[in-house]
């Protein structure tokens, strides 16, 4: 893969974050959290426009597949995770451990892991299934799992979860439906503008990350966060993707699938989507100072996931 712009892109989000915070935190009638609600879910109609189900029917009988993928992404990596975030909740790092579980619970990612499964000479039909349905299977387990963390320990609030799940259905999921209902009139049209749709996908990715971090810098939630603890984020990440691709290769030579299926789940299964991320923080955290520490670890694993499964897809070929 080339080298990717939008790493270094988000670098800069971060700086003008801590350089400039002021606009992230004006409230006027126009102001940035408004026009990144906005831009999160035109994400999602985009999305739902580019989304064909036609495509998605064709690959259901490989069932087996699906099922290590979907395991992997809502379920292994959240288990790995959970004992280090229950046993660390009070501590100083509590925010990155915070964070750290919220990456693995989140769904896969879609256009990265289907060019990377590509490059590869994997499954891809497999892999736009998967992605598709692991984005969408999303919306709702993710903040399961985050309900679980949040409010172990506590009272659960059920009202405060319900108007979690209320928010990401009225700006994600409504917008993915809107957009299928659509694909039949405005489908080719998107597909005519897929690089017009990946570049504002990446600008209200880089928005709602200038916006968190900024947020964070401005209160100062970035004094309990040390070097040492950023290298040890960026060493647990690695570790936590090798480990996680292992474990799945594992599954996949217990299951005897061929290498084309092996493909498939290792990259589909060990992947995090970012947009996922940064759209479902600002919903799941929005009464959490701090969003732009809790986002550290899954942009640490984005960077590892997107450098290293090149290196394995270009090595695959």
């Amino acid at each position: 893969m080339k080298f990717d712009l939008f790493i270094p892109a988000l670098l800069l989000s971060i700086l003008l974050g801590k350089f400039f915070p002021e606009p992230a935190v004006y409230e006027g009638i126009i102001n940035l959290e408004k026009i990144g609600d906005i831009g999160i879910s035109l994400v999602f109609l985009f999305y739902g426009i580019k989304l064909k189900l036609s495509r998605l029917k064709e690959d259901l009988a490989n069932w087996k597949l699906h099922a290590v993928i979907q395991f992997s992404t809502f379920v292994l990596f959240p288990l790995i995770l959970l004992p280090f975030t229950l046993w660390l909740r009070d501590s100083d790092s509590w925010l990155l451990w915070l964070g750290g579980f919220f990456m693995a619970a989140l769904p896969s990612t879609v256009t990265s892991s289907v060019i990377l499964v590509s490059m590869a000479k994997g499954n891809v039909p497999s892999a736009i299934f998967n992605a598709s349905f692991s984005s969408l299977a999303g919306i709702f387990l993710t903040p399961i799992w985050m309900g679980i963390i949040i409010h172990s320990g506590q009272d659960a609030n059920s009202s405060e979860y319900g108007i979690i799940i209320l928010k990401l259905v009225l700006q994600v999921f409504l917008p993915v439906v809107l957009g299928l209902f659509l694909n039949r009139y405005l489908g080719k049209w998107a597909e005519k503008r897929l690089t017009f749709i990946h570049i504002f996908d990446r600008i209200v990715i880089l928005l709602i990350v200038y916006l968190s971090f900024a947020k964070s810098f401005y209160s100062n939630q970035f004094q309990l966060v040390e070097i040492t603890d950023l290298l040890f984020t960026s060493l647990f990440c690695l570790v936590l993707l090798f480990v996680v691709y292992q474990i799945i290769t594992l599954i996949c030579n217990i299951l005897k699938f061929n290498k084309k299926e092996k493909i498939t789940a290792q990259f589909l299964g060990s992947q995090k989507s970012l947009i996922h991320g940064t759209v479902m923080s600002k919903v799941i955290f929005s009464n959490i100072l701090g969003v732009g520490v809790i986002l550290l670890p899954l942009m640490i694993y984005h960077v590892f996931q997107l450098v290293i499964f090149g290196v394995i897809a270009k090595r695959k070929k």
